[in-house]
């Protein structure tokens, strides 16, 4: 994940030298965009659900800055702060979860939020207590961050800015909710109801925005349910207990879907700001 992360993301930096070279928020936009970067790291490389929850907020934060990054428009503005209320309410489904976990073990007098121990010592917890754990907890934060249903719009809203360095490095964010799914395995694995449900979500999102895209003429905006539609399947992937295949996931499409975003912006330059594909090729 951090070879993923870095990667994807040392490519968005040199495209966009170029792409904001005229831009006079150049020096804030790429402060925002190195902030975002440390974030996702802070993120995927904790080794407890505290530290995990810092990225996770970072991230948030910087979604909405980048969102709103030309804040003299409406559209824009209105967008990020859209997306900013999404992403609490998933927040305060982390911090439900985070907080039951860490009381039910302390039941058991074990008081850590390290991976390393609760995933040691998770069978002390009943079925029943892992189940909300998962569904308040983990499975909304997710929903919440990776644009699943039933949080979708606030995701779709976040495309119609017209800027196209607003949606390169969140390709990366939104596949968030899969890793951490993937990096709870052990909890979820416990907890059938909830990777069933998981599964289902997954399922509905993939079908829902596919078929959204199919009418879609904006090609970011193509992009943009496509993205959707393949978390869909990741976290059918996950649902269903495949974690390796889910991760897999994952990398492949951060890549393939980062450069697509990128060739998208590059046509959309070259053909003075048009984003409609069907005054494309004519």
């Amino acid at each position: 994940m951090a070879l993923v992360v870095s990667g994807v993301s040392f490519f968005i930096h040199i495209y966009s030298v170029g792409y904001m070279h005229d831009d006079p928020g150049f020096t804030r936009y790429f402060a925002y965009l190195n902030l975002f970067v440390f974030m996702m790291l802070t993120l995927i490389l904790a080794n407890n659900f505290l530290l995990m929850f810092v990225g996770w907020e970072g991230v948030g934060l910087c979604s909405y800055l980048l969102i709103g990054f030309w804040y003299e428009k409406d559209s824009a503005s209105n967008a990020g702060k859209k997306a900013f209320v999404v992403n609490r309410v998933g927040d305060f489904g982390f911090l439900l979860g985070m907080f039951l976990l860490f009381t039910s073990l302390g039941k058991h007098g074990i008081w850590t939020l390290d991976f390393t121990e609760v995933f040691k010592n998770a069978p002390v917890l009943d079925t029943g207590t892992v189940t909300a754990i998962t569904n308040f907890g983990s499975l909304s934060e997710a929903t919440g961050k990776s644009a699943q249903l039933p949080c979708m719009s606030g995701f779709r809203m976040r495309w119609r800015v017209h800027s196209g360095q607003l949606l390169d490095p969140r390709g990366t964010m939104v596949t968030a909710g899969v890793y951490m799914i993937a990096r709870c395995n052990v909890l979820y694995s416990m907890a059938p109801i909830s990777m069933a449900i998981v599964a289902v979500v997954g399922v509905a999102t993939a079908i829902f925005a596919a078929s959204i895209g199919f009418c879609q003429t904006d090609i970011k905006k193509v992009l943009a349910y496509s993205t959707i539609s393949q978390l869909g399947y990741m976290f059918l992937g996950v649902g269903v207990g495949a974690y390796s295949a889910g991760i897999f996931h994952l990398m492949t499409h951060a890549f393939f879907k980062g450069l697509l975003f990128l060739g998208a912006g590059s046509v959309m330059h070259a053909l003075s700001g048009e984003l409609d594909m069907r005054k494309m090729g004519v």
